[in-house]
């Protein structure tokens, strides 16, 4: 029997503070004691560059594996689309929560006209590269932050808008009604969705975890995560993937598009269940073969 205050590691923003909780109290549902741990991360300290440019995966992750692997803390709470595809060794994604919504919002100061030249603040090349394929003639700022800080710059510039992730507004409570949920946009793999890594040893600990693992958003999220990970190549690129379980079927969309929103290479899947684990290899090679590959050439070029 797990018998000892158990050490829930989290970064110290609301949101990621609020997640941390979520994850406390469902794990005190199981008569364990909890205890917060909270740290700072790269991707928290360094505010000025963009993410993509900051030269390691895993900004906002790499300081609670550290501490995992140090046994500083028992788990580290996520927001699972901040965790690389490949954890450390040692570290094992153990439990991912119901997820939240997907969705991308775009945040307006007022009510902008977006087909007029506008300008629009995001730090995620996703994000980035998706709004400029659909509005070209706009342009694209970096913000920072954790989500007030970010609330706060936008609404004291002169943007018409910023984008957030909705699900992480709702948590915080700061979605506001100044919004338009962007549907057309493609989220980023595993959006919206909670995740716990532990110590692969950590057998006893990992058994209690799979008790608020909500095995449907799991699917899901495994299938973008793969995407993302067959594509990426351990490069930055602004890649989305979304996957839904619709009865007895996984639906999935999944892109990459260049830094310019030039060019996008999309794909639309829908499989039985039981060929879910050839969805995300199938998605991007279908991606990859409209164009795909030459967008990720293109990008590894100019990092180069």
């Amino acid at each position: 029997m797990f018998d000892k205050t158990l050490r829930i590691g989290t970064r110290d923003s609301q949101l990621a503070l609020w997640q941390a909780h979520k994850v406390g109290d469902l794990m005190e549902g199981s008569h364990l004691k909890t205890q917060l741990v909270v740290t700072k991360s790269a991707g928290d300290l360094n505010l000025t560059q963009p993410i993509y440019a900051m030269g390691i995966q895993g900004v906002f992750t790499k300081a609670l594996d550290i501490a995992l692997l140090e046994n500083r803390i028992d788990l580290a709470v996520h927001s699972l689309k901040d965790v690389p595809t490949q954890l450390p060794d040692g570290l094992q994604l153990v439990a991912v929560l119901e997820r939240a919504s997907a969705s991308d919002v775009l945040v307006q100061t007022h009510k902008a006209h977006l087909q007029k030249a506008s300008t629009i603040a995001t730090g995620s090349l996703r994000r980035k590269a998706q709004w400029l394929h659909r509005y070209p003639h706009h342009h694209v700022v970096n913000l920072r932050g954790n989500v007030q800080t970010r609330m706060d710059k936008l609404f004291s510039s002169n943007w018409e808008g910023a984008i957030f992730a909705k699900a992480g507004l709702e948590r915080v409570e700061l979605l506001g009604s100044h919004f338009q949920e962007l549907k057309w946009m493609i989220p980023a793999p595993a959006q919206g969705a909670i995740g716990v890594v532990c110590r692969a040893e950590d057998t006893e600990l990992i058994e209690l975890l799979k008790k608020i693992n909500h095995q449907p958003t799991r699917e899901c999220v495994d299938i973008e995560r793969d995407f993302l990970r067959i594509l990426e190549g351990g490069c930055s690129a602004p890649i989305g993937a979304h996957a839904v379980v619709a009865q007895d079927k996984i639906q999935f969309k999944g892109g990459i598009f260049s830094l310019d929103g030039q060019i996008a290479a999309t794909t639309l899947k829908e499989v039985q269940m039981a060929d879910g684990k050839n969805l995300a290899a199938q998605a991007a090679e279908d991606v990859l073969s409209k164009g795909g590959h030459q967008i990720m050439r293109t990008i590894k070029y100019n990092k180069e």
